[in-house]
């Protein structure tokens, strides 16, 4: 009797253990020896998906040699279930081609993806497991849990994208010139009177009184140059160069200054051998061989040797005496003037008496004088309506994206026939806006500025590649460089980043707090951060603060 009674406890005690010997549907009531990991422990959100890798330990003698079982990944969160994808699991003698778990007892692993849906903030991953035996489904009496919430703290970049106004070409102080030169006789360094009655000097004497009557334009200096032409000796038309130009300057002082009466400075220079002039002269000129004397002035630099191969030319010299040698002996005068433009204020007023007086660059920089939205898109068409300038549609474009108005810049662009940097980086901050990553990636790789880098890094946050995002963000002060050293996992450097105060920069050192353990300073930074209603709402749910709240 007392044998009988081993042998049936024996059996009993098997049973408990081994449920695999009896009916693989057995299995469904010992979901309590399951354990299942995840890597990383805290589910992450990377570019609108999450990836995983589960591991669920099955123990010895747990699995049926002839059972077949289900398991369904899910996440549960507030506001539904999102299914991963379905692992087949079989025992040692199934003939079905799914993942084999032997009665031994083994380690599965699986690597799954979800698409994250808002509200998986809160949520849990869960497995459920359900044995196939015969034509019955019996599920496991409880779901295998693995893993509580996701991170979504990429999700704080800000993706408004960086803009830029395409510059203007104003200036406050325009810088003219207006000349007239006298001419010498051929080693002579004295001034004809009939130079200084030239028609030329007349006009530049004209000029000059003109200015004097101009309220905007001011003789600032005046320059005279002296020349000797290229022929002869080298040394010997230095001389005659620093001749003639004291004589020009005492002729200047004599007549055109003495009637005009400038208060401005008198810069003196000389030029020995006027290969320059010569040059010009030459190829403006009709001369027959002019292609040939251009040709000797580009093979040779020395002075000598270029006088010497086009005096070989004994034709074209001649010509060239005649026609083209005695204009280069001379001296020029030339008045420096300075025209003060409109000044700001000035423009302000035009701009709302008198906006036909302004050219284009004038009203492009008249906008930036505004503050208000609305006066800028209405100066930017105005120059657009009145010059069709490119550059007004992209900065109404960019004035237009600054409200909020994504369709209407993109309809300011349309019609940009001069595409420059700043179009393609305002072009892909409207793609950007509407989600279109990978075409925003293409316009803003077509520009070279630095909004347009800031915008990559940006991209590079919401693709998941944060290294590369903290190398195009750094230097930048936003706080999406702080964000992008977080997700990272550099938190000092975060940290020495995150100097701008406002709540989103906050609530990023918070982050950052938690994760170090420093619960204080995490709270701390949080009451700054929940001034901002939906920074507040977001605490609630964020698995960063799990273990702080």
């Amino acid at each position: 009797m007392k044998k009988l009674f081993q042998k049936v406890l024996a059996l009993a005690m098997i049973a408990m253990i081994v449920p695999s010997c009896g009916n693989p549907a057995k299995m469904a009531e010992k979901a309590d020896q399951l354990s299942a990991t995840c890597t990383p422990e805290v589910l992450e959100v990377v570019a609108g998906k999450i990836n995983t890798q589960i591991s669920v330990v099955f123990p010895a003698e747990f699995f049926h040699p002839k059972a077949i079982v289900e398991v369904q990944p899910v996440i549960v969160y507030n506001g539904g279930e999102a299914m991963g994808e379905l692992v087949m699991l079989q025992g040692e003698d199934v003939t079905e081609n799914y993942i084999t778990v032997p009665e031994a007892g083994s380690t599965v692993t699986r690597n799954l993806t979800f698409d994250y849906a808002p509200g998986m903030e809160s949520s849990h991953l869960e497995l459920r497991l359900t044995v196939l035996h015969k034509d019955d489904r019996i599920p496991f009496t409880a779901a295998v849990k693995v893993a509580d919430g996701a991170n979504t703290t990429y999700m704080l970049v800000g993706q408004s994208g960086s803009l830029a106004y395409a510059p203007d070409a104003y200036q406050a102080v325009i810088s003219e010139q207006n000349e007239a030169q006298i001419l010498y006789n051929i080693n002579s360094a004295s001034v004809r009177n009939s130079e200084l009655k030239s028609e030329d000097v007349k006009a530049f004497q004209a000029f000059l009184a003109e200015v004097q009557k101009d309220e905007r334009r001011t003789v600032v200096g005046t320059d005279i140059i002296s020349y000797a032409s290229p022929d002869g000796k080298e040394d010997q038309n230095a001389t005659l160069a620093e001749k003639r130009s004291k004589s020009a300057k005492k002729a200047y002082d004599r007549t055109i200054n003495k009637k005009a009466k400038l208060d401005a400075p008198v810069n003196s220079e000389t030029v020995a051998e006027d290969w320059a002039g010569f040059q010009e002269l030459v190829g403006n000129s009709d001369i027959a061989d002019k292609e040939l004397i251009l040709r000797v002035l580009e093979m040779y630099n020395d002075p000598m040797v270029r006088e010497r191969e086009i005096k070989n030319m004994s034709r074209v010299y001649t010509t060239l005496a005649k026609e083209v040698l005695p204009q280069l002996r001379r001296a020029r005068f030339i008045a420096n003037i300075e025209f003060q433009n409109f000044t700001d204020a000035e423009l302000l007023e035009l701009v709302n008496t008198n906006i036909e007086q302004l050219d284009e660059e004038a009203l492009l920089h008249t906008a930036t004088l505004v503050k208000d939205l609305d006066a800028k898109v209405n100066i930017y068409t105005q120059a657009i309506s009145k010059y069709n300038s490119d550059r007004a549609k992209v900065n109404k474009a960019v004035a237009l994206l600054y409200q909020n108005k994504n369709e209407e810049a993109a309809q300011a662009l349309a019609t940009v026939v001069n595409k420059d940097g700043y179009y393609y980086n305002t072009l892909g901050v409207i793609a950007l806006r509407a989600g279109n990553y990978a075409v925003a990636g293409q316009e803003f790789a077509k520009s070279s500025l630095k909004e347009a880098r800031y915008n990559l890094g940006v991209l590079d946050i919401l693709n998941g590649n944060y290294a590369a995002a903290a190398q195009k963000l750094e230097g930048q002060g936003h706080h999406n460089e702080a964000l992008a050293y977080i997700l990272k996992g550099d938190l000092n450097k975060a940290l020495s980043v995150a100097t701008h105060k406002c709540a989103k920069m906050s609530y990023l050192k918070a982050i950052v707090y938690a994760r170090q353990g420093n619960v204080e300073a995490a709270k701390a930074e949080l009451e700054n951060a929940c001034t901002n209603e939906a920074l507040a709402a977001r605490v609630a749910t964020d698995i960063e603060f799990a273990k702080i709240r």
